[in-house]
């Protein structure tokens, strides 16, 4: 980004190498949640519940994460949460050392408070950039997820085996060192550009004032549809591909790097699209992305067929979330900033609890194709609301309400 002050770089690349350690500890967990719940339990449609409880989690910790970096400022917020998440994790290794599903579920499950503040990553790295630049700066952020799509499977095969006799336990103690790191680069985080503002809560508008604009609607909507559809999806499918189909661990664990690659990769140019084209146009395409992922999924459960839906689902997801999440910023002031993300995160981490809790239970009582096929209406509803704001001035000229 040229004309970025040095101090600006710095925290951006901080924020990249962070969300690189969230993606890696995420994919452990998502990849072996299941797994590892179907074999402590004999409840199967349980056996995700563990990935659950964490979505849960993300969606009970969102607003708490927002106003609490409100009051103690983004870096010592974020600092905490590395700290929870090396409990996390050794924690859940204990539990699985130790065979105990309830632990392993409260363990899993504090991976989350992790998580909702991940979430606010792509917020700081707006705080920190020029208005102008603020999808660029949320999908620099983002890439940092591609090194977890490289090393997560990396500690999910091989950590299994560096403890003898207990699988995965090996898998944990390194995701513990990792946001151990984590926590230390935290530490080199400068202030951002809106925490010297003083003037916090003047002119600031009523929470209605803020929901009840269409953009603000439309925002949130579709985030919310984003992260929806991808947990639901991807939850169900080491499940569906491991413990129903029966295809080996490396396998699944390759889909779900393909799929966790596609959510990040096009973030390479997902920014520059948005300042091209604009957030309405990115969106539409997010949309559609996972209406094509819906149906590819419908055609069966060979390998092909997984991957193709999985890689669809990521495509989707970014245009769509990170579309999203610019145009979130064009609806507040700076002022108005953790109230209206606050919602914002609220809602996207409600509906992608939501989202996980039932994964596992349709996997179990319907099935893959049914499951697949869930969130096609509301992608068409998404489609339809953007349609209805494509001409509203903020879309149309965006505001930089953040300078």
């Amino acid at each position: 980004m040229p004309g970025l002050h040095s101090m600006i770089v710095r925290n951006l690349i901080i924020l990249f190498l962070c969300q690189l350690i969230s993606a890696t500890g995420a994919f452990v967990v998502i990849v072996l949640g299941g797994i590892i719940g179907s074999s402590l339990t004999e409840a199967q449609a349980l056996a995700t519940l563990p990935v659950s409880l964490m979505v849960v989690m993300t969606a009970v910790t969102a607003i708490p994460a927002t106003m609490l970096m409100r009051r103690i400022g983004r870096k010592a917020g974020s600092l905490i949460s590395s700290l929870t998440a090396v409990s996390a994790a050794l924690l859940t290794a204990y539990a699985i050392s130790h065979e105990n599903f309830t632990l392993f579920i409260i363990a899993t499950a504090m991976f989350g408070i992790n998580v909702a503040f991940t979430q606010q990553y792509r917020f700081a790295a707006v705080e920190s950039a020029p208005p102008k630049h603020a999808g660029r700066a949320i999908s620099l952020v983002l890439l940092g997820a591609i090194g977890g799509a490289l090393l997560g499977p990396e500690l999910v095969t091989r950590g299994q085996y560096w403890i003898e006799g207990v699988h995965y336990v090996g898998t944990l103690y390194a995701v513990a060192a990792l946001f151990g790191v984590q926590a230390l680069l935290f530490m080199g985080l400068s202030p951002l550009r809106l925490e010297a503002d003083s003037g916090e809560h003047r002119g600031s508008r009523s929470l209605g004032e803020i929901v009840r604009q269409p953009v603000f609607i439309m925002a949130v909507l579709g985030g919310t549809a984003a992260y929806g559809t991808m947990t639901l999806i991807m939850t169900a499918t080491p499940l569906s591909m491991h413990v129903h189909d029966g295809y080996s661990l490396e396998v699944t664990a390759s889909v779900i790097r393909s799929h966790v690659l596609a959510m990040y990769v096009p973030s390479l140019i997902s920014g520059l699209l948005i300042e091209r084209v604009g957030t309405v146009k990115m969106m539409a395409a997010g949309a559609v992305a996972l209406v094509a992922a819906c149906i590819v999924g419908l055609q069966g459960h060979e390998v092909i067929h997984y991957w193709y839906t999985l890689v669809l689902l990521g495509v989707g997801w970014n245009f769509l979330y990170i579309g999203g999440t610019t145009m979130l910023t064009y609806t507040y002031k700076p002022q108005e900033r953790f109230t209206a993300q606050g919602i914002n995160e609220l809602c996207v981490f409600g509906m992608s609890a939501a989202a996980s809790l039932l994964a596992g239970t349709v996997i179990h009582f319907y099935g893959w194709l049914t499951l697949v096929i869930l969130p096609a209406p509301v992608l068409l509803l998404i489609l339809i609301g953007l349609f209805a704001v494509r001409r509203n001035t903020l879309v149309r000229r965006p505001i930089t309400n953040l300078a």
